[in-house]
């Protein structure tokens, strides 16, 4: 696996951990952008392969997930973690100026992705969304029924077919197994409405990734948020048989062909943007 360092920076709420994936001549930058209840260490295989595509990758783990700090998964506005991600996002560009940015983001990290695409869509290269919560997530609603949100602690076995991922996650200690907090619904509720109202990407190239059979994120909520804020490049890759965790299925290297693939194709587009005087950089 490609080495990796890690820095901490002051975001909205607190101190906040960035793992960095170095490369010394990246083609171009990863930004990459975790779900609800993990930690930016689950994307070791993700990095190692983009590092191998020619990129330096960065992720950060939000608020209260992972090493950051802030009561554990409490996310009281997710325009404050947006702010935290561009704010790991400036440092990338910092460091290698000129490279174009490619935002990759899996689960209620897609949401995030989605709408730091919507704020700040001009500065990216493209966006990748990985079974993203966006549009209907039926489960906002229902917890929100309750006084208190029940514990009900996501099965393991939904992730991925390789029951080897379910195992892992369930005896790490940095992914947070207890119950949602009702501030972080109410967040979840508002960010949706707020990427559904706000509508669409644009020129932004934009592909969607999702499993067929993914349980926790049903594809049909998804699409509802796709058709909002679709703009005029999106590619989509619906994979049959595959569960939440994409980037973490028996076919992982197909998804992250894919991925790989999109990416060569907008760096060819920006390329050719540049010899004719255009840049989305």
């Amino acid at each position: 696996m490609a080495e990796s360092r890690e820095h901490t920076f002051t975001g909205t709420k607190g101190l906040n951990t960035v793992r960095e994936w170095p490369h010394e001549r990246p083609r171009y930058l990863a930004v990459l952008v975790h779900g609800y209840g993990e930690h930016i260490g689950r994307y070791e295989y993700v990095a190692d392969r983009l590092v191998r595509h020619g990129a330096a990758v960065y992720g950060v783990d939000h608020m209260g997930h992972g090493r950051s700090e802030g009561d554990r998964v409490l996310v009281e506005d997710f325009e404050d973690v947006v702010t935290d991600v561009h704010s790991a996002e400036e440092h990338a560009r910092a460091e290698h100026p000129g490279a174009p940015v490619v935002l990759i983001g899996h689960s209620m990290g897609g949401m995030i992705a989605a709408r730091h695409a919507q704020r700040y869509g001009p500065r990216l290269a493209a966006l990748v969304l990985s079974g993203p919560v966006i549009g209907v997530w039926e489960i906002v609603p229902t917890l929100l029924a309750y006084p208190e949100p029940p514990d009900t602690p996501i099965d393991p076995a939904t992730l991925s077919r390789d029951l080897s991922v379910g195992a892992a996650y369930a005896d790490d200690p940095l992914v947070w197994h207890g119950p949602f907090r009702r501030a972080t619904l109410e967040a979840f509720a508002t960010t949706l409405d707020t990427i559904t109202k706000t509508g669409s990407l644009g020129t932004l190239p934009t592909l969607w990734v999702h499993g067929a059979d993914d349980e926790l994120v049903p594809l049909s909520g998804t699409r509802i948020g796709i058709e909002a804020i679709r703009g005029t490049t999106l590619t989509e890759r619906i994979y049959a048989g595959a569960r939440h965790e994409a980037f973490n299925e028996t076919n992982k290297d197909e998804v992250l062909d894919d991925v790989t693939s999109f990416i060569d194709h907008t760096l060819q587009s920006i390329a050719s943007g540049r010899s004719t005087g255009g840049s989305r950089h």
